[in-house]
């Protein structure tokens, strides 16, 4: 199975090679992405992507919002609100702003002499343009060796495995998704911190379907709309 896998990762790879472009040209007919959040099969917010082009420019706005109650009270409350842009293409900053549970966290990004210099609240430093921002919505993400996290600007070492090919039933409507997993390399990560993602994304157009984790409960991204 793990030979398997290899071959497909490489298979995928050799149709849509990585590069710091990150194949936002395979979305040029997408301008919106929702969906909804649920926690324990529990509806909690939504996830909503806005895609704005301007000759050779795009921006891809995100908004996170999300509440956890119990007996009508708030226990937990998570707002983000994100921005790419990219010039050919090519990432050249990004934003971030995160409330969580009141505690503030950023991320600011700019590309700077072919790497990207991140500011965050939790990691400051150089990447390669090699790595992804994880905001999911870019299928890029499952070839990069690292994803930079669109909360805190932590770099995620990631390892990626193909799961298989699934029908996806959404609504009324049927979609040929490729399922992957994504996974912290490293090892010696406590476990709040480790990587374990899995995402789906259509075959045909690569447009992201649905994401389903596990921390401190099950959580799933369901397509709620995309035009």
């Amino acid at each position: 199975m793990f030979k398997i896998n290899i071959i497909l990762i490489s298979f995928f790879i050799f149709i849509f090679p990585i590069s710091s472009k990150s194949h936002v040209q395979h979305y040029t007919d997408l301008n919106n992405l929702q969906f909804d959040i649920y926690r324990n099969n529990k509806h909690i917010g939504k996830h909503v992507f806005s895609f704005k082009r301007l000759d050779n420019t795009l921006s891809v706005e995100s908004e996170i919002d999300f509440e956890i109650k119990k007996l009508g009270i708030v226990l937990y409350k998570y707002n983000v609100r994100g921005k790419e842009f990219y010039e050919n293409n090519n990432l050249v900053k990004f934003n971030s702003k995160t409330i969580q549970n009141k505690k503030d966290k950023y991320v600011n990004i700019k590309l700077e002499n072919n790497d990207f210099l991140i500011d965050g609240s939790s990691y400051k430093g150089k990447a390669t343009t090699d790595y992804i921002i994880g905001t999911w919505w870019n299928h890029s993400i499952i070839q990069a060796d690292a994803q930079i996290s669109a909360v805190s600007g932590r770099i995620i070492k990631q390892k990626v495995k193909f799961i298989g090919k699934e029908a996806l039933k959404i609504g009324n409507k049927t979609y040929n998704t490729l399922h992957f997993n994504l996974s912290s390399s490293d090892k010696k990560l406590n476990k709040d911190k480790k990587l374990n993602t899995d995402v789906w994304y259509d075959e045909e157009t690569l447009n992201l379907m649905k994401v389903f984790f596990e921390k401190k409960g099950k959580w799933e991204y369901k397509l709620k709309a995309l035009d």
